[in-house]
């Protein structure tokens, strides 16, 4: 009877820490876009509006999906660049020069990543739209 306790606690303990490594696992790789005015996103054009980004990968091999709910309005392959101090606020970097407005990269509030949307590293830099 006390071996049966004792097993029923391990599941028990082993199934929370499951759900809470999934949970945190899962808040890592989102983040909030907001778009003031349509923008490109991967050749894509996406409306002003607010989005929720989730990614998968680390480094240079990061899959972007941009979500309206549950709608994945587009994907992009993006770098996860880490970088020195953490961002005061959200921000959404738009190379405006190109032939229309084009999201380069994204950047999170008390974070020190920011997602760079793949060909974007090599244009300059635009202003921000948040």
């Amino acid at each position: 009877m006390k071996w049966n306790h004792v097993a029923k606690s391990v599941v028990l303990a082993l199934a929370v820490m499951v759900a809470t490594s999934a949970f945190a696992g899962s808040s890592g790789n989102k983040g909030p876009l907001h778009l003031s005015d349509a923008a490109q996103i991967n050749g894509q054009a996406v409306p002003a509006g607010d989005y929720q980004l989730r990614w998968e990968g680390t480094g240079e091999n990061v899959e972007v999906s941009v979500m309206q709910g549950k709608k994945v309005v587009t994907k992009a392959p993006a770098k996860l660049v880490e970088v020195t101090d953490k961002f005061d606020r959200d921000a959404t970097v738009v190379d405006r020069r190109a032939t229309g407005a084009t999201v380069t990269e994204v950047r999170f509030a008390g974070k020190k990543y920011a997602l760079v949307l793949s060909g974007a590293e090599k244009a300059a830099m635009g202003e921000s739209t948040r």
